[in-house]
């Protein structure tokens, strides 16, 4: 089985802070629960999108911006990265480190419980399932000074991001193919200030942002049987999609413009006040990783084919608030006290005073 066969998600990795001392902001914390909650929902309704075309619609939705809005705050959150050692031993730790051990677990998990398929080869250079985002951050952010000093860092970053998908041998190393297309939301991200997220947070642009959703969820429905959801994936060229080559530019201008319109969306609806789930925003990174063991049983071992009613709308409500209930409690503070060791080791050990 592919690493990659089904649809890529993300989550944050622990952001590097602004300055010390600094407190948490509710409002990135409401958003990142947020958004991994799309991200758990999505994967939960995909094998539903195969017989209904009103869930199609709604993941076609949830796919065009659950990403990009993941991964322009990690760009936010990199804004202070540079090559001095603090910053070097968090991207170790918070990133490198995560990514080792979850790539190693994540392929032993596929030996033990995907018994019908054949054990997929041990390897550390094709993340495997959701730890692509891991990579990309680790990319990401070894770049972030080049960005930083470029006059026109966010068109070159497009024009980077098409480039790839006219690249059909880009290989499936680190992902790198996800990290071409995905690297204009993080660069934008670096590019954003405090009072950027302040404008989408106007009353005007929530609701406005109604009607927007609307009618994306409208086109998505009268596009779902004619459109690839490869496109929505990023992780392979026109070529590989069956494409000409002229559809690359369009496309990637098209879905960058999607993704930024519902992305600002999706912002302008995230609570800046303190919520009752604002501290499971710090524990993204736990329930992000942890959701793809569940969401890959779930395939493997035919659980949405035990009973007719599951591909029915009531089993699509039911499976939606499964999986809202699923990656919040792996959100929570116990489960983060547990996975410390393999998220956020000190390894004072393994660096240099």
């Amino acid at each position: 089985m592919s690493p990659t066969a089904t649809s890529p998600s993300v989550a944050t990795a622990p952001p590097l802070p602004s300055s010390a001392g600094t407190a948490r902001d509710p409002f990135f914390d409401n958003a990142k629960y947020l958004a991994i909650v799309l991200v758990a929902v999505g994967h939960a309704w995909e094998p539903l999108t195969h017989t209904s075309r009103a869930a199609l619609a709604l993941y076609l939705t949830v796919f065009t911006f659950h990403m990009p809005a993941f991964i322009l705050m990690s760009g936010y959150f990199s804004r202070g990265f540079d090559f001095t050692p603090a910053k070097i031993k968090r991207l170790v730790t918070g990133v490198a480190v995560p990514y080792l051990i979850f790539q190693t677990g994540y392929i032993l998990f596929q030996h033990w419980a995907e018994d019908d398929a054949p054990p997929d080869p041990f390897t550390l250079t094709n993340p495997w399932y959701l730890n692509w985002f891991l990579a990309a951050l680790f990319v990401w952010r070894l770049t972030t000074p080049v960005w930083q000093v470029l006059r026109w860092p966010v068109p070159i970053a497009l024009a980077v991001s098409i480039g790839a998908m006219l690249a059909p041998h880009t290989g499936p190393d680190f992902d790198l193919m996800r990290v071409l297309q995905f690297l204009p939301f993080f660069v934008i991200g670096l590019r954003m200030k405090p009072e950027h997220f302040a404008l989408v947070q106007k009353r005007w642009v929530r609701i406005a942002a109604v009607p927007v959703f609307a009618c994306a969820i409208a086109v998505a429905w009268l596009l779902a049987p004619r459109i690839d959801s490869g496109w929505f994936y990023r992780n392979d060229a026109v070529q590989d999609l069956h494409q000409p080559l002229w559809t690359a530019p369009v496309m990637g201008l098209a879905l960058f413009g999607c993704a930024a319109v519902l992305t600002a969306g999706f912002f302008a609806w995230v609570p800046r006040r303190r919520t009752w789930f604002t501290a499971l925003g710090a524990g993204t990174i736990s329930g992000f990783l942890l959701h793809g063991f569940v969401i890959k049983m779930s395939r493997w071992w035919g659980w949405y084919d035990l009973a007719g009613w599951i591909r029915q709308p009531v089993g699509m409500a039911v499976v939606t608030l499964l999986a809202v209930i699923m990656v919040t409690v792996l959100c929570t503070a116990p489960v983060r006290r547990v996975l410390r060791f393999a998220l956020e080791p000190r390894m004072e050990w393994a660096f240099r005073k």
